[in-house]
Parts: C-alpha cells; sequence; structure tokens
C-alpha cells in the first residue's frame, strides 16, 4: 500500500495497463490527473471533436490488438462519444472511455455540464465501472480494463470528477488476461467428427481469427481439407488473399465466388465470427447459404452461438486455440473430402477466375438510373469517374502492408468487392453500427498504434462532411494518412431506395460540395482533385509517398459519376401505400 491522490492512483493503473496513448479534448473535470500523463509516458492527442476521439481509439485498438483509450469533458464532451463507442461495441474493440462526471456534491441540481452519464453508454459497453469513493480508484480503472479485453469490447470508466483529488492508500492492480483456451473437449471432438465426413466443407474465417492472431492456424487447417475459405462480412483481412483458397467477403456487395463455393457446402465451419445478419442476407440475387449444411460456429462468447443460424456444433473458444486443436484431431484421419480434393481445388480457381472477370468487366452499374446519371453527365462540365472502374484502379494501386478504413455509403460498399489483404489487423469498417463519420478519425488512431503501416481512409462526400474537421488533428500533431473521398454529390446509399421505392421522388439527397481537395489544402493538408480515371493510380500512390515520407496528410477527391449500386436495406423496405387523397401520386 502506497499513499498517493486518488489521480496519481489513475495516471498509474493506466502505466500498469501499458497506456502510452490517449485520445479527447482537455476538460477541468480530469485537469489534475492530465497535469501527470506526461512523466507517466503517456501522450494526450488532442482531437476536434470527441466522437473522433473515440473513433481514434477503436482505431488504435483494432490495429495494435491493446486497448484505446479517450477522455472528454463531463456532459457535452462524454455525450459526443456516445455514437463512436456504439461503433466500437459492434467492432468488438477493447476501448476504455474514461468519463468524468460532475461532482457529487452538485449532482441532481442541474449545474453546468451535468448529466448522468451512466445510461447513456449502458447499451454499448460490457461493463461499467463507476468510482464511489476515491480510495477504489486504481480498483475500478484496472477493473475496465481487465473486462474490455476478456469481454471484447468498450468499458466505461464513470468518476466524480472531485474524486480525482484527496489523500489515499492503495496498490495499483497488476493486470489480468485469461487465456481461453479452445473449447469444450465434447464439442471439439462432435466437431472434427463433421469434418471428418464432409465432402465440401468450407471455412468462413471472421473477425475472432484476427482478434487471435489465428490466421496461420486458420490457414494450415483450411489447407488440410482443401476447403475454400471466404471472409465474414467486413473482415477481409481475416485471410490472405494471395492465398489459392481464398475466395472473398461474404455479405452485402461481397463476392459471387465466395457464395457459389458457399452454396455447395454440406459443413460450414464458422471459426471467430457470430454470423451477424448483414453477411447471410442474399446478395447479386444469390441466396447462398446452404439449407442443409451442417454449420460448426465457434465463437469466444457463447451467447453468439447459434444466434443467427441453426449450428449443429457449438464451440465457446479462442478461434486461434480452436482451428489448432481441429486440425489436431483430424490431421492423421481419413477425410472424405480427401477424394474429391483436386476436383474441388479445380472449382474454387475456376470461381475466382470468373468472379475476376466480371469484376474486370463491370465497369459502371447497369440499372436504368445509372444509365440514365451518365447520359446527363455527359452535358455537365469535367469528366465523372464511374465507382467501380475507380475501385479497381485503387486496388491496383494499393502499397504493400496497407491499412483502409471505409466508411458507410454508397460507392464504399461497392468497395467490399475490391478490398484485399495480406495481413490481419488492416481493414476497419463501421460494422453493424454502420455510422457516417467513421472511417478517417478511426484510420487516424490505426495511424498512432501503427506508424510504419500506409493508413488510407475511404469516405463519400456525405460522410466526409462529418470527420474532415480531424484533418486537423492529423496536421496539429504530425499523424499522416490519405483520405480517398468519393465526390459524387448525393446521399447514395439512400438516394437508391428512392430509385427503387418511391418513383424518384428525390427528398435531401442532394450536396452541393465545395472542394474538398481546397478545404483540405486551407487546413495545411495536401488536396488533388482527380477525373481521369488514368490519373487515379499515380496520385494514390504519390499521396502515400508522402504520407510514407515526407509525413503529410493528403486529400484526394475523386469526382465520381452518380451511379448508384445495390440499396442497403432492400430486406426492410416495402412499396408506399397513401390512403388521403393529397398524397395519392406518391406511390
Amino acid at each position: 500500500m502506497t499513499r498517493m491522490t486518488p489521480s496519481e492512483a489513475f495516471v498509474e493503473t493506466l502505466a500498469a495497463n501499458g497506456v502510452t496513448t490517449m485520445f479527447g479534448i482537455m476538460g477541468s473535470a480530469f485537469m489534475d490527473a492530465m497535469d501527470i500523463f506526461a512523466p507517466a509516458g503517456i501522450t494526450m492527442i488532442p482531437v476536434v471533436h470527441e466522437q473522433g476521439s473515440a473513433h481514434m481509439a477503436d482505431g488504435y485498438s483494432r490495429v495494435s490488438g491493446r486497448h484505446g483509450v479517450c477522455i472528454g469533458q463531463n456532459g457535452p464532451g462524454i455525450s459526443n462519444s456516445v455514437t463512436a463507442i456504439a461503433a466500437a461495441y459492434w467492432a468488438h474493440s477493447p476501448v476504455v472511455i474514461v468519463t468524468p462526471e460532475s461532482g457529487t456534491m452538485g449532482m441532481g441540481l442541474g449545474g453546468f455540464q451535468e448529466a448522468n452519464q451512466l445510461p447513456m453508454f449502458q447499451e454499448f459497453t460490457k461493463y461499467q465501472g463507476h468510482v464511489n469513493n476515491p480510495k477504489r480508484m486504481a480498483e475500478y480503472t484496472a477493473r475496465c480494463f481487465d473486462r474490455a479485453m476478456s469481454e471484447m469490447g468498450p468499458t466505461q470508466l464513470n468518476i466524480p470528477r472531485d474524486y480525482f483529488y484527496g489523500d489515499i492508500e492503495c496498490e495499483i492492480p497488476k493486470p489480468r488476461r485469461l487465456d481461453r483456451g479452445p473449447g469444450g473437449e465434447t464439442s471439439l471432438k462432435d466437431a472434427a467428427d463433421l469434418l471428418a465426413t464432409a465432402r465440401s466443407p468450407v471455412i468462413v474465417s471472421g473477425g475472432g481469427v484476427v482478434m487471435a492472431d489465428g490466421v496461420e492456424e486458420c490457414k494450415a487447417l483450411a489447407e488440410r481439407l482443401g476447403a475454400p475459405v471466404v471472409n465474414s462480412y467486413l473482415h477481409n483481412d481475416s485471410f490472405p488473399a494471395s492465398h489459392p483458397l481464398w475466395c472473398g467477403p461474404l455479405g452485402y456487395q461481397g463476392s459471387k465466388a465466395a457464395m457459389k463455393l458457399m452454396s455447395r457446402a454440406d459443413v460450414v465451419l464458422a471459426l471467430g465470427t457470430r454470423l451477424g445478419p448483414f453477411g447471410t442476407l442474399p446478395q447479386h440475387g444469390l441466396d447462398y447459404w446452404p439449407d442443409d449444411a451442417k454449420i460448426i460456429q465457434v465463437d469466444a462468447d457463447h451467447k453468439m452461438l447459434g444466434l443467427v443460424k441453426n449450428i449443429s456444433v457449438g464451440i465457446c473458444g479462442d478461434a486461434r486455440d480452436a482451428a489448432r486443436t481441429l486440425l489436431g484431431l483430424i490431421d492423421d484421419r481419413a477425410l472424405d473430402c480427401d477424394e474429391n480434393r483436386d476436383r474441388r481445388a479445380a472449382e474454387i480457381k475456376s470461381e475466382k477466375d470468373a468472379w475476376e472477370k466480371e469484376l474486370d468487366g463491370w465497369t459502371h452499374e447497369k440499372d436504368a438510373f445509372s444509365l440514365d446519371m451518365i447520359e446527363e453527365q455527359k452535358n455537365e462540365p469535367g469528366d465523372w469517374m464511374h465507382p467501380r472502374q475507380v475501385l479497381r484502379e485503387l486496388e491496383k494501386h494499393m502499397p504493400k502492408d496497407v491499412m483502409v478504413s471505409t466508411d458507410i455509403g454508397n460507392i464504399n460498399s461497392v468497395a467490399n468487392s475490391y478490398l484485399r489483404f495480406e495481413r490481419p489487423r488492416s481493414f476497419f469498417a463501421a460494422m453493424s453500427y454502420g455510422n457516417c463519420g467513421y472511417a478517417f478519425p478511426t484510420m487516424i488512431g490505426a495511424k498512432v498504434a501503427a506508424p510504419d503501416r500506409p493508413g488510407i481512409a475511404y469516405a463519400g462526400d456525405g460522410a466526409w462532411g462529418m470527420s474532415l474537421s480531424e484533418t486537423m488533428t492529423c496536421v496539429r500533431h504530425d499523424i499522416p494518412v490519405t483520405a480517398v473521398v468519393f465526390h459524387n454529390r448525393q446521399w447514395g446509399a439512400e438516394k437508391k431506395n428512392q430509385v427503387d421505392f418511391y418513383n424518384r421522388r428525390f427528398v435531401a439527397g442532394e450536396l452541393d460540395n465545395q472542394s474538398f481537395a481546397g478545404i483540405g489544402r486551407a487546413m495545411g493538408a495536401e488536396g488533388v482533385t482527380i477525373d481521369k480515371l488514368e490519373d487515379v493510380g499515380p496520385a494514390l500512390e504519390k499521396a502515400v509517398d508522402m504520407q510514407m515520407n515526407g509525413g503529410k496528410t493528403t486529400v484526394l477527391e475523386l469526382m465520381c459519376t452518380r451511379e448508384l449500386g445495390d440499396p442497403f436495406r432492400r430486406d426492410a423496405l416495402s412499396k408506399p401505400v397513401r390512403y388521403l387523397d393529397k398524397y395519392k401520386d406518391y406511390v
């Protein structure tokens, strides 16, 4: 037991958990602790908006596998972070948000910046620690860090602002980390028996494979089975794209090769994935999940087992350890799938080749609205690039070891077909929460964690408007990233619904933007406007070179046509019905 102040106990516990970086905006509520961040080896990175700070903490944790930490002023500073913590929740990111609270003697009086902060985050945190006595500062701080890792998601540390002060005796707890293991013996044996009798096994490699650092184990198991490996939705980095068994992502705007091979499976090993709805819904006109296939699901959270799909075997365990154990259980056995290994290998190659050829020829969207927009824009000044052609060019010129974050939106979603990676912790998307303004600040956090890797953020013009102010964070604090902004002057994802369901009655979907490249230059970054396809690749390469060798942030503004891909939520919409006479034409 050592005599110290609660601020010292808080900061020492941060240091014990390896915290070296925090994101946020300074505030009087935690200034006593912030005053000693530097001697504890902690750098506070000031941001432009608190939502950005929590996204940065998310990106930091996703690329590093460690905690991401953010903090803000009580009340409005904290409430600004809710959306980003929700995104981190659905990404299973071990983010710790520190929420200084109004002083205990003023709570309930309606004082300045007062808010009840625990209910704000209760839906989006795995654990909420409220310091109810200054003597328990280190205890609750340590528990929030432990639970973020053990529960694989954000935790909240809520501290009344007057509890940073005082005189206490405490011991700084050592971090506690779980050793999860592969799962139960019986379930692993049952899974191995199913795999041994499978003739057309398929592996779904999910985010749990990335978080467990289990790509090599997944690869070894796939090679023993000769099984095609498909990525779960928005986890394109969960298996190396150069591997002959890789087939691409399932789900919205995913790979037809992956979906066609999945449709023929008799046993599916869902490794480290909750099988979320967006990764299982039909796409490209394909209802690809096989009705009669046996499903083995591996997830570290037992509550996810069988939640979306009926499963034959559920394994509550670490994805890496489970894959390694399953390989050991089948490695020396005679497998039914060994008999047709060559045929399946040829089938995998054939489907992948066909999909690549289709992507090469899929230069623009072919629906009636998109064709109209292409024709209409021939009469406008300047050249406009087809989004799919742009995405293909970006793919071709991606640097080695790249990290890419994608925002929500039409073109960003189509990018799912084109983004391929060779190593894990390379792809960061907004996942199931689907909030705009995600990609850029998340990539800033990722870049802080991995400054030796190129960082590229994709955003549509709508989403970019929500996050472009963080360009100043990059410039002020020498955090160079590359922002790729698809400028098509519309909220494209929702506009597609107005095309399909509302007879092209466009309400609130048009965006009359200024030059984003010009705004970037005004903020101190480089800004480049591109309207010719042949300039896309060289511009990306130059921007990355400036990032890695010149320490410069670049905004690449890509002028795109108003073509629209498939809508996000066709499954959730229906044709309108109108009863009142004045609305009768609006059907």
